[in-house]
């Protein structure tokens, strides 16, 4: 007898027959998506903001130290190798830029805690980022600083009293600066909060540092001029203890830094592979059960002429169904979290697109893989049971 579809939706009736079995199975399933979700989320919203301050740049071309490891751990060098640049005709114009930790003061608690500063000649703009380039002309007044709003509430109600229009003051490196305006950078791994300020203000409130040992080395080129060719070039000039990488290469480097040389990556990924075998187990375990508990129908259907490619396919169909009724929830919940996250952690947690179709991929491959296992036990439905 040929296959024929049934009129009755038998792969959803079974799933339905037992409705606890079912919600056992879609529980797992929403936690399994939810898991490799977030997992996901909160690695991307890592690697997203330790690279915001990247991305925002408009140099062409990233000068650092060959021990220069990740934006808040850097290894200082003679600016001198950023201005012989100058010589090469591709290049426009440099600018030095100054990274660094101080001690900043909350003005209301006077608790002491981090806080990273950027310093670069306010003559020099190379930043993009909102309220610095409206404000870089107020850097060149001494003790002037400007707060990140993205910062964590510990450093005081800064954006609050200025927007009030007072006057704020805080101590920072034991010296005392007035904030003069606001940007958002937001929060990485390095740094809880952020200043910018002129190269100037920056040696007062880090009077340990040396002016003209600087930690980066920003290139922008003339109109036309080859980025990949000028990087060689900007290569063969510095000595060996130099890197020279374009904006993009730089990008790479900073996210690879996170992701292959310390535990960040590993971890967040470990975690989704835990998602996956959780879920993996619990629809093979609910699968399994639903097959040896309808053995006796499967055979009925075989002695009415049914392949096993059909009875196959029917618990692939439940496979799908399940993996739908746990997908949507989990990435409901997963979505909620993130704008949660946002709000309590300042991460740029987003849901996206891509994400979503990965996880979706994953976890139709998760339910379907387990069909497939749970299918042996079909082989055991034998027509001679039934009579």
């Amino acid at each position: 007898m040929a296959d024929r579809p049934l009129k009755l939706p038998l792969a959803w009736l079974q799933l339905k027959w037992d409705k606890l079995r079912l919600a056992a199975a879609v529980a797992g399933i929403v936690f399994a998506v939810t898991l490799m979700l977030m997992q996901m989320g909160f690695r991307d919203a890592l690697f997203v903001a330790a690279v915001q301050f990247h991305e925002r740049l408009t140099a062409d071309l990233v000068i650092m130290s060959s021990k220069y490891e990740f934006l808040a751990t850097t290894h200082p060098f003679t600016e001198r190798y950023l201005y012989r640049l100058l010589a090469l005709p591709q290049v426009q114009s440099v600018a030095p830029v100054y990274l660094g930790v101080a001690r900043w003061r909350n003005p209301r608690n006077y608790r002491e805690i981090p806080i990273f500063i950027f310093g670069l000649n306010p003559e020099d703009d190379y930043v993009d980022l909102p309220g610095i380039r409206s404000n870089l002309a107020r850097l060149k007044l001494p003790d002037v600083v400007l707060f990140d709003v993205g910062s964590k509430p510990d450093y005081g109600p800064v954006e609050k009293e200025y927007r009030a229009g007072q006057r704020v003051t805080a101590e920072v490196g034991g010296r005392r600066v007035e904030v003069d305006g606001l940007f958002f950078l937001g929060l990485s791994y390095g740094a809880d909060g952020n200043l910018f300020t002129s190269d100037l203000n920056f040696l007062r409130v880090m009077p340990y540092r040396q002016q003209g040992l600087i930690d980066l080395g920003l290139v922008r080129l003339k109109p036309g001029a080859d980025v990949a060719q000028t990087v060689a070039a900007v290569r063969a000039q510095l000595p060996p203890e130099m890197q020279a990488m374009s904006r993009a290469q730089y990008h790479d480097y900073e996210v690879g830094y996170w992701h292959e040389r310390t535990a960040v990556g590993f971890i967040f990924n470990l975690g989704v592979v835990v998602g996956f075998i959780v879920g993996a187990v619990i629809v093979y375990q609910i699968l399994y059960t639903d097959v040896t508990d309808h053995l006796g129908e499967y055979a009925t259907l075989k002695a009415m002429g049914y392949s096993d490619r059909y009875l196959y396919g029917v618990v692939v169909r439940q496979a799908l169904v399940l993996s739908i009724l746990g997908f949507i929830p989990g990435w409901l919940i997963s979505t909620g979290m993130e704008i949660l996250t946002r709000k309590v952690t300042l991460l740029p947690a987003y849901m996206t697109w891509e994400r979503a179709t990965t996880v979706l991929v994953l976890t139709v491959g998760m339910c379907v893989g387990s069909a497939m296992i749970a299918m042996r036990k079909l082989r055991a439905a034998d027509p001679a049971d039934v009579f």
